[in-house]
């Protein structure tokens, strides 16, 4: 039997890089098969280096709202790379793409360009620990927030915890300093505002979680986060890394109408350069160094060839965009829920605009990690790779979202329809 070029590429890379990836999500683990290995990426299609042509739901996790190699974009990219591609130094497109982002997020007064979500949240909590004087950040399990120390926090033996390490080199010394609740739970935030009182800095969230698969807020929740915030005088932070400018010109914020006092960005600002930003409330961000007293800086924060590709992507969004991805994530969807009533499989959707997950599971709703969690995985992953052996690129596990782009055809979106039917029935049978 041939073994493919993607298998010979990644047995070379595991013996250069840790486990073969440069992020984990890459390496294939939780759906049991070998990564492929990219080539090329055009419109809703990437390219596997055997030749095998797919159709992207991954959307490098986001970023490629427009699509692959926007022709636009790529001419910018060019035409800025022509005068060099970083310089340490401050650019007008800087200050373009403050601009840009404060127009169309109206919580956002100033903002601080960095080069990784990541980056953005690690930014976004010291500052808030600053601001406030305080020590402790409320998180929510299931929620992720990037590789930083603070985050990488499990909850203990209580559902409302001081929290632990969920990662060796994480220390408890760290860990003490984050708190866990339950996500769409306000009375666990709330018995942790009463047991620490006057101590917490801040409660950081993803407004519609994207990473224990696609979770919306229920029963107003954030409305509810934002005035505990207030009533305990903390901050109230959006993780937008996901969800800005990709649910909404102004993200999920805008769709829920909720204001926070600090908000990461990423992916889409970078048009799919590393990016990451934070912004907020001008007397919060007037914090920062060098007028404020927390420091944070970055050799290539504001890059020009990210700021160049984040800026010609938000330029272009508007609501025909808008309007064109609920009409396509809506036939997705539907699409998806006549397939699971007619193969009778256990599983349901979870869907806000542009991001979707298919959750294979017998509870009627995912509103929490806890529901998450009873996912059936090996379902799962017999699922991915069907669908992969015939040309749909998902991402390769059950606690992802699905992030549809507008370059995604109708008659693409047929085929998709109708391979997932096929698979539902044939992993149903087995």
């Amino acid at each position: 039997m041939k073994i493919s070029n993607s298998v010979k590429s990644f047995k070379e890379a595991e013996k250069l890089i840790p486990g073969g990836v440069n992020s984990p999500a890459r390496a294939f683990k939780s759906v049991e098969c070998n990564p492929i290995f990219i080539s090329k990426a055009k419109g809703s299609k990437i390219y596997d280096i055997d030749g095998n042509c797919y159709i992207d739901f991954v959307s490098s996790w986001g970023p490629m709202i427009l699509g692959h190699a926007d022709d636009d974009l790529i001419n910018i990219i060019s035409n800025v790379s022509v005068n060099g591609t970083s310089y340490g130094a401050p650019t007008t497109l800087e200050t373009k793409m403050a601009k840009k982002i404060i127009e169309m997020v109206p919580s956002v007064e100033k903002v601080r360009m960095v080069n990784s979500g990541t980056e953005a949240t690690m930014s976004a909590i010291r500052l808030a620990r600053g601001f406030t004087q305080k020590d402790l950040i409320i998180k929510f399990s299931g929620n992720y927030h990037g590789h930083g120390d603070s985050f990488l926090i499990s909850a203990g033996s209580g559902a409302m915890t001081l929290g632990k390490p969920d990662s060796p080199g994480v220390t408890s010394n760290i860990a003490k300093d984050t708190l866990v609740a339950e996500f769409n739970n306000i009375d666990s935030v709330k018995k942790l505002y009463s047991r620490f009182k006057n101590k917490i800095a801040a409660v950081i969230v993803e407004p519609v979680s994207g990473n224990m698969g696609v979770v919306l807020p229920k029963d107003n929740f954030l409305k509810k986060l934002r005035l505990v915030t207030q009533e305990n005088n903390s901050l109230l932070i959006f993780d937008e890394v996901m969800t800005g400018f990709r649910l909404s010109s102004g993200g999920a914020q805008q769709l829920y109408n909720v204001a926070p006092d600090i908000t990461t960005f990423g992916k889409i600002i970078g048009g799919g350069l590393p990016v990451g930003a934070y912004g907020g409330k001008k007397e919060i961000m007037n914090f920062l160094s060098p007028n404020g007293p927390v420091y944070q800086a970055g050799t290539l924060s504001g890059n020009p060839l990210a700021m160049s590709a984040g800026l010609c992507i938000l330029n272009k969004l508007d609501n025909k965009i808008y309007n064109s991805l609920e009409k396509k994530s809506n036939i997705i969807y539907e699409g998806l829920i006549n397939n699971i009533n007619e193969t009778g499989i256990n599983a349901i959707i979870n869907r806000v605009g542009s991001m979707l997950t298919l959750f294979f599971t017998n509870k009627k709703e995912i509103n929490n990690y806890s529901d998450a969690i009873t996912c059936n995985l090996k379902l799962f992953a017999k699922y991915f790779k069907y669908m992969l052996k015939n040309g749909i690129y998902l991402p390769p596990s059950q606690f992802e979202s699905l992030f549809i782009s507008d370059a995604i055809s109708f008659e693409e979106i047929e085929y998709f329809l109708e391979i997932n039917k096929k698979a539902l029935k044939h992993i149903n049978n087995e």
